[in-house]
């Protein structure tokens, strides 16, 4: 299962060259992470409502060429690994069929007052 998200790159994601800043591909894989548990049917107002939020534990990030202005990119999302306490998910940033970042993410669970917990049933259920 990948989940697809389209960005375009606007003239404020750039740096003085021109080029994507590199810390805008985080704010690319997060949209996309956030689009995907959404469609999934994962709340996230009503978990952290519930007194639970997702956190990312862990970040692998390797950057492999550039965007530019106006570039049309697609973040795809697919889980690596699912345990009890932990979602491993590989995240790439393509254009067209060009990789130009790659991310490997680990997200967990815990508790608004920042206490970690296992993925709740429903949730592994929802990535299953």
């Amino acid at each position: 299962m990948t989940h697809r998200f389209a960005v375009r790159v606007y003239y404020e994601d750039t740096d003085m060259g021109g080029i994507v800043y590199h810390a805008n591909y985080l704010r690319y894989i997060e949209r996309a992470r956030s689009e995907w548990v959404r469609q999934l049917g994962n709340d996230q107002n009503a978990m952290r409502d519930g007194g639970l939020v997702w956190v990312v534990r862990r970040l692998e990030a390797e950057y492999l060429a550039t965007a530019k202005f106006e570039d049309e990119l697609v973040v795809e999302t697919s889980i690596n690994r699912l345990s009890p306490a932990r979602l491993v998910m590989d995240q790439v940033v393509k254009r067209g069929d060009e990789e130009i970042f790659r991310a490997v993410v680990t997200a967990v669970c815990m508790t608004t007052a920042g206490k970690p917990v296992r993925l709740p049933a429903e949730i592994r259920a929802l990535l299953t």
